[in-house]
């Protein structure tokens, strides 16, 4: 069973702990010099951001979310749950808050990016760089309101 609840600052070592074990499985085209940046970044920021956190029965955190309104600024999901819903539910929770969700996702992320499009999001655009002005190409993606996921 999986809930979904907002974040607080002691679920920080834990967020942080998903989001390195994801990028690790997922980002394998990022240089270790821009991971270790990007990683800095994140330690600074993410603890504190208002996370939409999916929780098991022991309120144990198994991914997150950063929704700014109807865009998913974030999702992660710990790899040792990937596939059992947990993406998904958080996508569903955030299209019941925003119909018209939108979300980019790095063009290299082929996991990331076959679960949108599976999900029933469509490609709106792609930029050449990351919202960092880093090399790495996002695919802007949007999910239409009368899909059903």
């Amino acid at each position: 069973m999986m809930n979904i609840r907002k974040s607080h600052r002691e679920d920080g070592d834990r967020v942080l702990e998903i989001w390195r074990n994801a990028v690790l499985a997922t980002h394998d085209f990022l240089s270790q010099k821009d991971y270790a940046e990007i990683a800095s970044e994140v330690r600074d920021f993410l603890p504190a951001a208002p996370l939409l956190l999916a929780v098991d029965e022991n309120d144990w955190p198994l991914g997150f979310m950063l929704l700014d309104d109807s865009h998913m600024e974030a999702l992660f999901v710990d790899p040792a749950h990937h596939g059992k819903g947990v993406g998904r539910g958080l996508v569903e929770y955030a299209l019941s808050l925003s119909p018209f969700l939108t979300t980019d996702v790095n063009e290299q992320n082929e996991q990331a990016s076959a679960f949108y499009l599976h999900l029933g999001f469509i490609k709106t655009g792609r930029s050449e760089l990351d919202g960092q002005g880093r090399p790495y190409p996002l695919l802007h993606l949007q999910c239409r309101p009368q899909r059903s996921i």
